[in-house]
C-alpha cells in the first residue's frame, strides 16, 4: 500500500487541477482556452484560462506543495508531529518583508513583484538570524531561536501595522496576510518556482537523515550521517520553501501541520516516505480549497487563508481527539 501511495496522490492532484481549470464565474472549455492561449490568439477563452485560472491553479499547487513538503521534513526533524513551518521564523521575515512594500515602497522597480521580492529578502535574513542565534542544529536550540526570531518578527510586523502611514496601506497588507492565490501571475510563478525547487532539492537529499533520526541521533551518527549538516540544509530548505510561498501567496495555516498527519498512518510512519506524499497531499489540498473559495457566492472573496484555518483547526482537533483515545 505504501508504494502506491505517491501515485494515488499524483492522481488526485492531477484531477484536482483539472477541475480547477473548469471552476469559475464563466463556464469555458479549458482545452479551448490553453490552445488558444499557447497559439498567442487573443480570446475570451484563452484570457481566462492562460491569464487567470492557470496561474492560480499553478500557485496553489506549488504553494500547497511547499507547505506540506516543509511540515513533513520539520517533523521528522525534529521529531515533533506538533512542530508547523511557520516555527523557523521564515513566514513571518517574509510577511515583514511584505510590509516594507506597502509602506516603503521597497524594490520600486520590480512592479507587482516587489511583495514577492522583499518577502523572500525577509525569510532569507530571518533564516539567517536564526542560525545564528540556534548556533546547533540541536532540535531544542532549532526551536526556541526559531521561536525567538518569530517573535521578534512578529513584534517589529506588529510595530509597522501600528505606525501605517493610512488606513488603506494597512487594510491592504492585512488582506495579504490572510492568504489568497488571486490576482498573481505567471511572473509570480517563475519568481516561486526557483526558490521551491531549490528548498525541495536540499530536503529530498536529506531524507536518509530523517529516516536515521527517527531511530535517535546517536543511531543516525553510528550510520555514517552527518547530523548537524544535514540538519542545517533541511532547515535551509524549509525557510526557502516557506519564505517562497509566504512571499506570494500570504500566511496560509494549518497546511504544512495536518497534511503530515494524514500522509503519516499510510506510509508506515517512516519520516522519509512522508516527504513526496506530503508535498502532493498539500498540492491538492490548497488547489481544492481555492476551488471552494471561487464556489462561493459572489461579493467580498472569503481569503484562502482564513477558508484553510477554519477547515484545519476542527480536523486537527479531530485527529489529536482520535490519537488521544488510543492512549486510554
Amino acid at each position: 500500500m505504501a508504494r502506491l501511495t505517491s501515485p494515488l496522490f499524483a492522481i488526485l492532484l492531477a484531477v484536482v487541477a483539472v477541475l480547477s481549470l473548469y471552476v469559475g464565474s464563466s463556464q469555458v472549455s479549458p482545452w479551448v482556452g490553453l490552445s488558444d492561449w499557447l497559439s498567442g490568439r487573443e480570446t475570451a477563452e484563452a484570457m481566462i484560462i492562460g491569464d487567470i485560472r492557470l496561474p492560480r491553479t499553478l500557485l496553489a499547487m506549488a504553494v500547497g506543495a511547499a507547505l506540506g513538503l516543509s511540515g513533513a521534513a520539520l517533523q521528522g526533524l525534529l521529531r515533533n508531529p506538533l512542530a508547523d513551518p511557520g516555527l523557523i521564523g521564515a513566514s513571518q521575515g517574509a510577511a515583514l518583508g511584505a510590509a516594507a512594500v506597502f509602506y516603503f515602497g521597497l524594490f520600486p522597480g520590480a512592479g507587482h513583484v516587489a511583495i514577492a521580492l522583499a518577502g523572500l529578502a525577509g525569510a532569507g535574513l530571518a533564516l539567517l538570524m536564526m542560525l545564528v542565534l540556534a548556533g546547533s542544529a540541536r532540535p531544542a536550540m532549532v526551536i526556541m531561536a526559531g521561536l525567538a526570531i518569530s517573535t521578534l518578527t512578529g513584534a517589529a510586523l506588529a510595530t509597522v501595522l501600528n505606525f501605517a502611514p493610512n488606513p488603506y496601506a494597512m487594510q491592504e497588507l492585512v488582506f495579504w496576510l490572510l492568504g489568497s492565490v488571486s490576482e498573481r501571475g505567471l511572473d509570480h510563478l517563475t519568481l516561486l518556482v526557483p526558490a521551491l525547487l531549490l528548498g525541495g532539492l536540499l530536503v529530498w537529499q536529506q531524507r536518509h537523515l530523517l529516516a536515521g533520526l527517527s531511530l535517535g541521533e546517536q543511531v543516525a551518527e553510528s550510520l555514517g550521517l552527518s547530523v548537524n549538516r544535514g540538519s542545517r540544509l533541511v532547515v535551509l530548505g524549509v525557510a526557502l520553501l516557506v519564505g517562497a510561498s509566504v512571499s506570494v501567496a500570504g500566511s496560509i495555516g494549518f497546511v504544512g501541520l495536518l497534511v503530515p498527519h494524514l500522509v503519516r498512518p499510510l506510509v508506515g510512519h517512516r519520516p522519509d516516505r512522508i516527504l513526496l506524499p506530503s508535498a502532493l497531499v498539500g498540492a491538492s489540498l490548497v488547489c481544492l480549497a481555492d476551488i471552494c473559495v471561487r464556489l462561493m457566492p459572489p461579493g467580498r472573496e472569503l481569503k484562502l487563508g482564513v477558508l484553510t484555518s477554519v477547515i484545519g483547526a476542527p480536523l486537527f482537533i479531530w485527529l489529536v481527539w482520535r490519537d488521544a483515545k488510543r492512549w486510554y
